[in-house]
């Protein structure tokens, strides 16, 4: 029930009428349901990218193995799936692009173990591509593209170039990023940043977010079974919302599942909105002229901490247990009931 309120909120944006698909469905003939439920992204051209790089090189995998989940989970749905993603971490680069200079595109020809043949039965066999600036191959040291820049090659050039679609992607995907995306933290998100970028460039975009274990409490961590069961849903879900024809470039669709014990399932999906809680708070140490980069939590109700406003905040309805869809919007002019004043002086000086 709750999922199809999300989808009913999400065919209020104008975007179809939910009895468009239905009506398909009663047309389809024997055997095509069934086809369509084993394979409901066949046909579908996904750009895969994130924030996290597509390394996966790190003793903790923080850096692309949800990535590599989302791959898997999208090519087993039927989608084709070309990944061009960061060369190097990029967490925290939010919408930031390169706007001179070179990128370079550079093949993973070995992939990480137990992710190789996930793609082999794809039209493009599931390529992976690291980008990095300037003209030379990308090495331990050169400088990575943001995850904008990746997005905005791949329609602009890149795929037509590497993976000869000339008229795609159909969608962007990103992630599944490590940890979650919500409240204060969305501002700086790359991976909802290159989601961002995709339909600014007039191509849909899903972004998707695995939240940390909470009982691993020196250190932050995703649970292998959390990106794992991201990648499931975020592919389930993406051919619910194909199939309703409700791949919007109105917004990124921006879906956090929360962290669960393995083999059960999130209370419900959600509709949220972007929480106005301050999360993280960002300190920075002296040594003469050089500081030193720190972060904390937010306490809340503490005066830099900016507190909770919104009637349905994500980050509160994800730490229940929920997975939250929260639509991200390009445009964020405020316009709550605040700005009156304000707005009055500016248009009669009063």
């Amino acid at each position: 029930m709750n999922r199809l309120r999300t989808l009913t909120a999400l065919a209020a944006t104008g975007t179809v009428l939910l009895t468009c698909a239905q009506a398909q469905a009663v047309q389809d003939p024997p055997g095509r349901e069934a086809d369509r439920d084993r394979r409901p992204l066949a046909g579908l051209r996904v750009l895969l990218s994130n924030d996290d790089s597509m390394q996966m090189a790190r003793p903790d995998a923080s850096d692309g193995k949800g990535l590599y989940e989302a791959r898997r989970a999208l090519c087993a749905a039927g989608a084709d799936v070309v990944v061009m993603a960061p060369w190097a971490n990029q967490s925290g680069a939010g919408t930031s692009a390169t706007g001179s200079g070179r990128l370079t595109v550079q093949r993973r020809t070995t992939l990480p173990t137990g992710y190789q043949n996930d793609c082999s039965g794809a039209p493009g066999g599931g390529a992976v591509y690291g980008v990095c600036k300037g003209s030379t191959p990308c090495g331990p040291a050169t400088p990575s593209a943001t995850p904008a820049d990746t997005v905005r090659l791949g329609i602009g050039g890149g795929l037509a170039a590497e993976a000869g679609w000339t008229d795609g992607p159909d969608l962007v995907v990103t992630g599944s990023n490590y940890g979650p995306n919500v409240a204060s933290v969305v501002n700086e998100s790359g991976t909802v940043g290159a989601a961002l970028a995709a339909i600014d460039e007039g191509v849909p975009a899903i972004a998707l977010n695995s939240s940390y274990d909470p009982a691993v409490t020196d250190s932050l961590h995703v649970a292998d079974h959390t990106y794992r069961d991201t990648a499931g849903f975020g592919a389930k879900f993406i051919g619910e919302l194909s199939e309703r024809g409700l791949l919007t470039t109105e917004f990124v669709v921006n879906v956090n599942y929360p962290h669960h014990e393995e083999g059960q399932r999130p209370k419900s999906t959600e509709w949220t909105s972007v929480g106005t809680r301050k999360l993280v708070r960002f300190r920075y140490a002296a040594q003469g002229d050089t500081f030193t980069i720190g972060g904390e939590l937010c306490a809340q109700g503490t005066p830099p901490c900016r507190p909770e406003t919104k009637r349905r905040p994500d980050f509160d309805l994800l730490q229940r247990g929920h997975v939250t869809v929260t639509p991200v919007g390009p445009d964020r002019t405020y316009a709550g009931r605040d700005s009156g004043r304000l707005e009055r002086f500016v248009r009669g000086g009063r």
